[in-house]
């Protein structure tokens, strides 16, 4: 994983936008470095069609296509990697079904990122920053003095931060030495693709 990959990091799925594939394209227009597939509502066939649908998009655009949590699936795509959480197939199961390729991990906390780096990561996505509507289920926020403690305590392996993360506060993220953010409802649902993915690229 190149760090710079991080910088503008998407994640969505299809519940997240009501033309999902036409907000993808905008965003790989405008930029965005990295792409997550977070699929929560489509299943079967449906699914596989739509991830496939996502994958040749992000290949155009030569930028990386990463399958949240479902690990089948980003083997039998062969995708350039697969993201889980903690509470998802374990870290270093994924690295065994998906050897070659990127392996991201969800942390909140130098525990976990440790933990992590033992199980082969090759970047963590740390969070929530910020409160955040996207994951019900969201732990709670950290901040961005936490965050700056756990890049500095981890310096060497690529970090992404992901949770409530706007425009507004991008800067204050980025200044913690993270390579980069992710986001999701904050481009998903722009009413401006274009201008959202260039405010977060500055």
């Amino acid at each position: 994983m190149k760090r710079e990959q991080l910088h503008t990091y998407f994640i969505m799925g299809s519940e997240n936008c009501d033309e999902p594939l036409h907000v993808l394209e905008q965003a790989l227009q405008a930029g965005v470095t990295c792409f997550q597939l977070r699929e929560k509502n489509l299943t079967g066939e449906a699914r596989l069609q739509f991830a496939k649908a996502c994958q040749a998009l992000c290949q155009r655009y030569a930028v990386p296509f990463i399958v949240n949590d479902d690990v089948a699936l980003a083997v039998q795509l062969q995708a350039d990697g697969v993201h889980v959480g903690q509470d998802d197939l374990a870290a270093a199961e994924a690295r065994k079904q998906l050897p070659h390729g990127i392996l991201g991990v969800s942390a909140h906390n130098e525990a976990e990122i440790a933990q992590a780096i033992a199980d082969g990561a090759d970047y963590v996505g740390i969070g929530p920053i910020f409160a955040t509507t996207s994951k019900p289920d969201a732990k709670t926020p950290c901040g961005t003095t936490a965050l700056r403690a756990m890049h500095e305590r981890f310096p060497s392996l690529p970090k992404v931060a992901i949770g409530g993360i706007t425009p507004a506060n991008a800067r204050a993220v980025r200044a913690t030495g993270v390579d980069g953010v992710a986001v999701i409802s904050a481009i998903a649902g722009a009413p401006d693709i274009l201008a959202a993915v260039k405010a977060f690229n500055l």
